[in-house]
């Protein structure tokens, strides 16, 4: 490959995967406060498939590079740019997309990789990690005192939510499928319940958060299991503010993005061995249809991955 080349996937209109095809593209130069890296994995995260299919209201401009979450090294440092050097090991996530060999990003955006944790495992903590810390830390403040129930424990948001709440000490009830009960058990959960044979509402009551991954009809029962008082999350649909003040109940949903601090925390906290990334399968550049195919299935375990270098 030419030296100031790179492959990326790239589509040109919105539809179906194989709208998505590798090409080659001239490699960015970063700009004032930018570094550009060496991507190493990329974290293939559902908003992707929504974007590309453009059922998400956002400005776009064709070609698209999918793609956000990401873990490299640094090739080049752009202008003004301080605390990161060339060789760097980092993570975090790229608005200029991410299924390609090199992305420019902000150094706002970025942080250390721990030696201790691969390019593959970091690149599942920006839209995963990042999502759960942000609702149920930041913004929800989970204690040792409370009971949480998380829907879909074992995707790539609930399983970080899961390791999270247990850090803090509260109660945890999980619902996953049946492949994944002994797994949601094995990273903290107090009870898992398998959802095609027990309905959640019949044997779960008070919870002081329900944090939904899910969506739909799990979305709609939920309200049956929370307290007054209690706080409903949902990344998967809205919740209705009329009903929430009807039942005294307080909702949650991302609304900006995480900080750097985040990053660092959730990093360090994994370089600790308090929580752990998981990847569920591993595609190629060249296998971004077969990712998206996958991740629109659902019910998977862990975070899919495009793994770019060898």
């Amino acid at each position: 490959m030419i030296d100031n080349m790179m492959e990326a996937v790239l589509y040109h209109q919105f539809g179906d995967p194989d709208v998505m095809k590798v090409a080659q593209l001239k490699r960015p130069e970063p700009q004032e406060g930018e570094v550009l890296v060496r991507i190493h994995a990329s974290g293939v995260l559902p908003i992707d498939w929504k974007l590309r299919q453009g059922w998400i209201p956002m400005p776009v401009r064709f070609p698209v590079i999918p793609g956000s979450a990401f873990a490299g090294i640094i090739e080049k440092v752009g202008a003004n740019v301080t605390e990161f050097e060339v060789g760097q090991k980092v993570f975090g996530r790229s608005s200029n997309g991410t299924y390609a060999t090199y992305t420019t990003v902000s150094t706002d955006t970025i942080a250390l990789k721990p030696e201790s944790i691969g390019f593959e495992e970091a690149a599942v903590i920006s839209g995963g990690a990042t999502t759960a810390w942000q609702v149920l830390i930041n913004d929800g403040n989970v204690t040792a005192q409370d009971r949480v129930l998380i829907h879909g424990a074992a995707g790539g948001v609930g399983l970080f939510a899961v390791q999270f709440a247990k850090w803090k000490g509260a109660y945890v009830t999980a619902t996953a499928g049946p492949a994944n009960v002994d797994f949601v058990y094995s990273i903290g959960a107090d009870t898992v319940i398998d959802y095609t044979s027990t309905q959640f509402e019949k044997v779960v009551h008070d919870m002081d958060f329900v944090f939904d991954t899910v969506g739909g009809e799990t979305l709609e029962r939920s309200w049956n299991v929370i307290k007054q008082g209690g706080t409903l999350i949902s990344i998967a649909g809205q919740p209705s503010l009329e009903r929430a003040q009807e039942e005294n109940v307080k909702l949650i949903k991302p609304s900006r993005l995480f900080a750097k601090k985040d990053l660092e925390a959730i990093a360090r906290l994994m370089d600790e061995g308090k929580v752990k990334g998981y990847v569920g399968q591993r595609f190629s550049l060249q296998e971004a249809v077969k990712a998206h195919e996958l991740s629109q299935r659902g019910h998977g375990r862990g975070r899919i991955i495009l793994s770019l270098v060898e």
